[in-house]
């Protein structure tokens, strides 16, 4: 059991990554005079930029002893309510932090308030997704003595996040109940790159007449060999699977 004080939950801080508009506007005439334009490939050199700086997150998280696990999903797959819980169980015994990636407002952060738990909100802007550098500015604004595990929940999408290594050493992909059973068809980036697998909402699968057997069959074709872990954050069925799974990473 860990000895952090238990008081009033700390302050949200507020990461703001957005950069100003410098983009210059494109050489006149071009378009009109066939003048040639070279292409640079600049999604090539973000990407090679972005892995430099997982690198050294990485490197980072090493050194202070951080386990780290990046949540993507769509929007409303339950990112946040699981986090919620997963908190109330596991920040008594082991100490956790949060950076939480938003296009805008801190809402998920204050959410996630908890004592003893720093979070940070990270707001992109325009961004749909969190990169590497975004993340080692979130830690700079996080105290983090004798942290074990760090939380990262990124931006709500399927497609951008899969594309981005932030350093962590899980990536943990949710499908909810709520969504269709082809979803990790549809995208196969996302689920394919996962460490975790969590299908959620499942209390709601019946009702909405949601096929769990499907669902849990389209994953195992794009990702035979991720953990998957079935479980509801509200009914907390299946919520000790996944926090033993948490503990065995400290361990």
């Amino acid at each position: 059991m860990s000895d952090q004080p238990r008081t009033t939950p700390p302050e949200v801080i507020v990461v703001d990554v957005r950069e100003p508009d410098d983009t210059p506007p494109p050489p006149p005439g071009d378009h009109l005079t066939g003048t040639p334009v070279r292409v640079v490939d600049l999604a090539a050199r973000l990407l090679d930029k972005n892995d430099v700086q997982a690198a050294a997150n990485r490197e980072i998280f090493r050194a202070r002893g951080l386990r780290v696990l990046n949540l993507v999903s769509s929007p409303g797959a339950g990112k946040t309510t699981l986090l919620q819980r997963t908190l109330d169980a596991l920040a008594p015994e082991i100490r956790c932090a949060v950076l939480v990636g938003d296009l805008e407002t801190d809402n998920d952060a204050q959410r996630l308030r908890r004592p003893g738990v720093p979070v940070a909100q990270i707001t992109t802007g325009g961004a749909c997704h969190l990169d590497a550098s975004m993340i080692q500015r979130g830690l700079d604004a996080l105290s983090l003595p004798d942290t074990r595990l760090l939380f990262i929940e990124n931006v709500g999408n399927l497609v951008c996040p899969a594309s981005f290594d932030l350093g962590e050493n899980r990536r943990v992909t949710l499908l909810s109940c709520t969504e269709g059973e082809d979803k990790p068809l549809k995208y196969p980036p996302i689920f394919t790159s996962a460490h975790v697998i969590l299908l959620t909402k499942i209390d709601v699968a019946e009702a909405l007449g949601f096929d769990r057997a499907t669902a849990l069959q389209n994953i195992r074709r794009i990702n035979p060999h991720a953990e998957v872990i079935e479980l509801s954050s509200r009914s907390g069925e299946g919520m000790e699977r996944w926090l033993a799974y948490l503990r065995g990473m400290v361990a």
